[in-house]
């Protein structure tokens, strides 16, 4: 049947098929992964390798200096350069999901690179890691967790916002044999969470304190989480691979391997199979069945991606990954299923065979689907011939099909084509179709700019039909900042000749940058292209062209911009001036004033922030706008944030902002997926409860974990929710998943004011307080209850208080009477 030759190549474990494809010959030279430190980013992103100062290796021709070395995927070398920091041997490094390199050093200095080997920035973790050196670190996404000869374990949640924040004190006596990160994305407080295997068990270690888990499972030599942080594999001393879950409750898998040692590395493959490699050996353990094993007779790096692993060597770069089932339905040996009889029909066609003709009648009924099937088949091979072939199968069988959606074929020559481009050895970008589509096409064009594939990124954009702005807009500031040696006549030329690709973009911009860049000559050029006065008049202010300025103002008939000219003409002369004008826009013209305040550069972060703040209100208030000033709201106040954070004497304007832009995110995304425009401007707590009242608990508890609400706030607000809709069985429920830490006081009044008497009795006995409990039996009209509650306090003022509340009941007067007699009688003896 079809396709016979590939399926040989496939391994099978238990029902599932696996194959490792070749996905590029390594272009380098000279590089041998064992004598250096190699950092590898996901979605086929850049290899960074540095010599590994940890080892003693033989130099052989090149330099004692050591070089950070950027490669592509397919080992060709983008940038190099000398590493002279210092701060001790290097002890780890990764790229962030933005595709910075983080270096850390023992003391505790971070370097971060761009995929060019250009510095960035360095910050520290710290004192600790200065006096304590660093002795291991673990990556994850935008963050790391280190470890230092203390014993300390130390985190920074987010490279972006550089803080190291110290873990609670485990009392460790000696290092952890191994660590594993569970992200703040997948736990429940929010923040990181560290697994360590101390002992014969783990312990689970955060900002708050340390939890013991899985006692006697140890001790454990190598440990890894899943990708979304649900399981989590673990290596034994005794040579057993476990999978359980990550809190270790539930067992999945325990094979015993045929070597106690602990692999050199373990990784997820996808979230079906786990990788142990030794020396020369890599095996793949599923849940059933015997593993598969792999000999290699190189070292190898696994690159856990999304779906699959990549497999780096000295020499070449492999996938492996689960075989799709459209593809097994085609290709597996055998097979008799409608899409590989469609897809030998098509042989058969192509040698003009009548046995087409015949397949074709056998899956007359099913043709739809194996159309389909050749179609998703296509976009997971990486052979363009083998997708050529599939894509015609199923063009072929669309020819017979009048029940299939026409696009299909297209959408998936569309992604074909994009991704058999950043696949190209120039380029060495190997995405899968999964990792494109988690990925996004915005993203991948971000980051071919970013590596100065600029005329491929504008291909894609406009082939894709996405915005080309951001393309042209990247390439010209490069240009501008690598065309030094250029006239500014030859360079604006070059320059206008882009540029005019794009209809509406900002010259403005471009001006900014070339006077940033030191070219206020070319900075003024190009200014004079802007079509919009509104910005083109106070960048001409900045680069010193007042003239200019004063006769564009002038030209464009808005008295706004004459007086925004003038005043900055006269501003250091007549200070009145200045004055009169900024009273003048903060009543009439904020756009205008923001634009003076730039412009001068005096109050600039403060003023504008306020003012950014100010309009973010008024578009609230805005009836016009309602319903659709959410988005334009959010960036006004995080503008206003970033402007405050440049000043430490306004950090807390600037958190408050920051949390007020969150929360109107959260309500935003609240309100589409409820189709109920009764969020926006509510308070953290409004927001928790309303989400309660609608039954969505899980968006409430994402609120709660955002904004770090307290357990009695939490208890406060989810009591009382409800009550509101009445759910008693939820409330019960919810009084007995743990003390609450507000106590059942809350619950006795939620159920009384609910006019609920019958499920306020449920928690009276439970208060501890005689007095809370004679008081609460009283609103409710139960006299004996709270005449024996009270007798408990024996608190005479409270008996003559519930004695007042049931004045107008004699009987259950007298009760009180009687119990406050029997209390004087009992002092007086």
């Amino acid at each position: 049947m079809a396709g016979v030759s590939v399926a040989a190549e496939w391994q099978l474990l238990y029902n599932r098929y696996y194959r490792k494809p070749e996905l590029y010959q390594m272009e380098w030279k000279q590089v041998d992964l064992t004598r250096n430190k190699i950092g590898c980013a996901p979605f086929g992103g850049p290899i960074a390798v540095i010599r590994d100062d940890a080892k003693i290796v033989q130099l052989y021709a090149e330099s004692a200096l050591r070089k950070l070395r950027i490669f592509t995927s397919s080992g060709r070398l983008t940038a190099e350069t000398v590493w002279r920091n210092p701060g001790g041997r290097l002890i780890g490094m990764s790229w962030t999901d933005d595709l910075t390199l983080a270096c850390i050093t023992q003391d505790g200095t971070v370097y971060s690179y761009n995929i060019h080997a250009e510095l960035l920035g360095t910050f520290s973790l710290g004192k600790e890691c200065f006096e304590n050196s660093v002795v291991e670190c673990l990556f994850w996404g935008n963050g790391v967790v280190c470890i230092t000869e203390a014993f300390e374990i130390l985190a920074v949640p987010d490279f972006k916002m550089p803080k190291a924040v110290k873990l609670a004190d485990c009392n460790l006596e000696e290092l952890p044999h191994c660590m594993a990160v569970i992200e703040p994305q997948y736990t429940k407080s929010g923040d990181v969470e560290v697994l360590l295997g101390v002992g014969d068990h783990v312990l689970l270690v955060d900002e708050e304190g340390v939890q013991t888990l899985a006692a006697g499972i140890g001790p454990l030599q190598k440990m890894v989480l899943s990708r979304k942080g649900e399981f989590v594999a673990s290596f034994t001393h005794d040579g057993r691979l476990l999978v359980m879950s990550s809190d270790f409750s539930k067992e999945f898998i325990d094979y015993t391997c045929e070597s106690a040692l602990p692999p050199d590395q373990l990784a997820w493959c996808g979230s079906d199979t786990v990788l142990l490699y030794w020396d020369d050996m890599l095996l793949m353990v599923g849940p059933y069945d015997e593993p598969v094993r792999y000999i290699y007779d190189e070292p190898i790096i696994l690159i856990p991606e999304c779906d699959g692993v990549r497999i780096l060597s000295n020499t070449n770069m492999e996938f492996l990954h689960r075989v799709p089932d459209s593809t097994v339905s085609i290709f597996q040996i055998g097979s008799t299923s409608p899409p590989a009889l469609l897809y030998d029909a098509l042989e058969h066609f192509d040698r003009r065979s009548a046995k087409a003709v015949e397949n074709l009648r056998l899956i007359r009924t099913s043709l739809p689907e194996a159309v389909e099937s050749c179609i998703d088949a296509a976009g997971y091979e990486f052979d363009i011939s083998q997708q050529r072939t599939l894509l015609r199968a199923a063009s072929y069988g669309q020819t017979f099909s009048s029940h299939f959606r026409r696009d299909s074929i297209r959408e998936m020559c569309q992604m074909l084509r994009v991704l058999n481009a950043v696949r190209h050895v120039d380029v060495g970008i190997p995405l899968s179709l999964q990792q494109y589509k988690l990925l996004t096409p915005s993203v991948l064009i971000n980051r071919l700019i970013n590596a100065h594939k600029h005329l491929l990124a504008l291909r894609i954009s406009e082939y894709l039909g996405l915005s080309r702005e951001v393309v042209i807009m990247h390439w010209t500031c490069t240009k501008i900042t690598a065309s030094a040696a250029i006239p500014d006549a030859t360079l604006l030329q070059i320059l206008l000749d882009k540029l005019k690709i794009c209809k509406g973009i900002s010259y403005a911009a471009v001006a900014a940058h070339a006077d940033k860049s030191g070219r206020r000559k070319l900075a003024a050029m190009l200014v004079e292209h802007e079509p919009r006065s509104s910005k083109q008049i106070p960048l001409l202010l900045s680069i010193g062209e007042e003239n200019s300025a004063l006769v564009k103002a002038t030209e464009s008939g808005d008295t706004d911009l004459v007086y925004l000219v003038m005043f900055h003409i006269w501003k250091k002369a007549r200070p009145l001036a200045r004055d009169l004008f900024v009273k003048y826009a903060r009543c009439y013209k904020h756009e205008f004033l923001k634009d003076f305040f730039l412009s001068t550069g005096q109050l600039q972060a403060l003023e504008v922030a306020y003012l950014l703040w100010k309009e973010s209100w008024e578009l609230a208030k805005d009836p016009r706008a309602k319903g659709s000033s959410l988005g334009p709201r959010i960036k006004l106040i995080e503008k206003a944030s970033n402007l405050f954070a440049e000043s430490k004497e306004h950090m807390f304007e600037s958190k408050a902002a920051e949390e007020h832009a969150k929360l109107l995110r959260i309500q935003r995304e609240l309100e589409v997926s409820t189709k109920q425009a009764i969020f926006q401007d509510s308070s953290v707590s409004d927001t928790i409860r309303t989400c309660i009242v609608l039954g969505n608990h899980r968006a409430a508890n994402k609120v709660r974990a955002e904004f770090k609400v307290s357990d009695k706030r939490w208890y406060w607000l989810k009591c009382f929710a409800l009550a509101t809709i009445r759910d008693w069985d939820a409330l019960e429920k919810f009084s007995k998943e743990k003390r609450p830490p507000i106590g059942y006081r809350p619950f006795v009044e939620a159920c009384i004011d609910a006019g609920e008497k019958d499920e306020a009795l449920k928690y009276i006995p439970k208060l501890s307080d005689p007095r809370e409990r004679a008081e609460a039996y009283a609103k409710i009209g139960m006299a004996k209850e709270a005449a024996d509650a009270a007798s408990q306090s024996k608190d005479g003022e409270l008996l003559g208080r519930l004695r007042q509340s049931f004045s107008q009941n004699a009987g259950g007067s007298s009760i009180f009477d009687t119990l406050r007699d029997r209390l004087t009688f009992q002092s007086l003896s």
